[in-house]
């Protein structure tokens, strides 16, 4: 049995929400080892002059703390 924990996280992006995902594990990484999993919660986008300018999710990470076998 692995031993897991759930950080909530935000990420932003001015490309798209893939990239807005990715930026949420790759900046999570730098301090959290063992990433398995996202889960998106929210997805939002600012608007200046009819235009989505930023792309905003909320969402949860999934790590292995340890596995116990």
């Amino acid at each position: 049995m692995a031993i897991m924990k759930v950080i909530e996280v935000m990420g932003y992006s001015s490309q798209g929400w893939e990239d807005a995902a990715q930026r949420m594990v790759t900046d999570a990484s730098k301090t959290v080892k063992n990433i398995k999993s996202i889960y998106i919660n929210e997805m939002s986008a600012k608007v200046e002059n009819n235009q989505i300018v930023e792309y905003r999710l909320n969402g949860k990470i999934t790590f292995e703390v340890r596995d116990t076998k």
